[in-house]
């Protein structure tokens, strides 16, 4: 049975290694990690800043949304992050640990856990571009 050992929305930074530990275990053959971070682009424009802004449910919306979906995979441990508030270019965003006794089960997680919180938590990116303009985006 999987376990989800670490869910959380925050503002602290977020460390990819500390997640990729939470998962490690003996009974794991594979640790995949997925680490979102802040690109300085966007549809062919620099992003200045991002705010990232929840919704009150989203702390307990990331735990909810990646335990119904980790019991299809044969996984071990899962660690998931995402921040909100102000994230600076290059820092993590959103990032995941899934340990396996297999590899191909542990990408899999990963991808479907990635695809799944992006669709569904409570998130709203604010972009602001070096031209003046800005754009809200993701909206859950």
């Amino acid at each position: 049975m999987p376990e989800l050992v670490y869910a959380v929305v925050t503002d602290a930074a977020v460390n990819i290694a500390e997640l990729s530990k939470l998962v490690t275990n003996p009974h794991s053959g594979a640790v995949v990690t997925f680490c979102g971070d802040v690109r300085n682009h966007d549809g062919g424009k620099e992003v200045a800043s991002l705010l990232y802004e929840i919704h009150p449910s989203a702390p307990e919306q990331i735990r909810l949304i990646t335990e119904a979906l980790i019991g299809q995979f044969d996984v071990e441990k899962v660690a998931v992050a995402h921040r909100f508030g102000d994230v600076a270019i290059g820092e993590t965003a959103f990032a995941v640990a899934v340990s396996a006794p297999h590899r191909q089960a542990a990408f899999d997680a990963c991808s479907a856990i990635v695809d799944e919180v992006k669709a569904k938590l409570p998130i709203w990116k604010h972009q602001k571009f070096t031209d003046g303009s800005d754009e809200w985006v993701n909206c859950a």
